[in-house]
């Protein structure tokens, strides 16, 4: 069974923990900076921010307080949707650092595959801000490259032209919706699907069905949905501004899911909300 310490092995040989603590909606300042703060007293050692969430700043001064060296941690952020190009891209890395104050990220993804601003031509610039990425990594700037919301059709355009192949693929997952289709293609392409919103953004912790497969472990409805996303081969990556809920969400290694309730958790698909339709979002 995985523990707080355990990894995944990505495609390219890099360590990833298998928790994960997000920071979305968690707001600039004293909320996100004391959010990981608590995140990195509790356990965590991988944070995952992302310049849309205006707290890399935040992030990056938890982290030098924290006194936890810079090579212990596994930091993430990612390319927001009015950088694609190279030029934009190679100065949204070099922005992101300067706002995290680290010299390197171990992960930098495309945050979304075709936001307005490039829709009809998004295989042309996310391949430019890819190669951007690929010289990042080659700079020793970034540590290993992916993406966030990406279908399979996204991927197979972005794989035309990569010279370094995405080891990650961070999509809407949890019990409400498994994404099959993404799930199958990333697995077979050795893609490791990371959960944001594993939680379902809270809509699913109040599904009586949940909350009854959580009593029989005698653990929260949060605690259950995670231990499902390790279970499935998963990173969720859970997020919290209560410290009570920071430490609760890894306590996700001293039990085990038995089949049926998996099977049971699998018929929540639906009951608390699906991903957005990257090829039509509004931003």
């Amino acid at each position: 069974m995985n523990t707080i310490s355990s990894n995944y092995q990505l495609s390219n040989g890099q360590m990833i923990p298998v928790v994960g603590f997000g920071t979305w909606q968690a707001p600039d300042g004293n909320v996100a900076e004391k959010a990981v703060l608590d995140a990195l007293e509790a356990g965590y050692r991988h944070i995952d921010t992302a310049a849309i969430y205006k707290n890399e700043a935040s992030v990056g001064r938890a982290i030098k307080k924290s006194g936890i060296k810079r090579e212990e941690l596994f930091l993430t952020t990612k390319l927001w949707n009015d950088s694609h190009s190279y030029e934009k891209a190679t100065k949204a890395i070099d922005d992101s650092l300067k706002r995290l104050d680290v010299d390197y990220v171990d992960l930098y993804l495309i945050h979304w595959p075709n936001p307005v601003d490039i829709r009809g031509e998004y295989s042309k610039w996310n391949a430019e801000s890819w190669q951007a990425m690929e010289e990042a990594v080659e700079a020793g700037k970034i540590k290993s490259i992916g993406v966030s919301n990406f279908h399979p059709h996204h991927l197979e355009e972005l794989l035309k032209t990569a010279r370094i192949k995405p080891v990650v693929n961070q999509i809407f997952l949890n019990p409400s919706d498994h994404q099959a289709k993404i799930v199958e293609f990333c697995q077979k392409q050795d893609i490791l699907l990371e959960a944001y919103s594993p939680l379902g953004t809270g809509e699913i912790l109040g599904l009586n069905e949940l909350n009854d497969i959580a009593k029989r472990y005698n653990k929260t409805s949060a605690q259950v949905v995670l231990r499902w996303s390790l279970q499935k081969g998963f990173l969720p990556l859970p997020k919290s501004v209560t410290p009570k809920r920071i430490k609760e969400n890894l306590a996700i290694f001293d039990f085990e899911l038995s089949k049926e309730d998996m099977a049971l958790l699998a018929q929540l698909e639906g009951k608390a909300g699906f991903a957005k339709d990257p090829d039509n979002v509004d931003f």
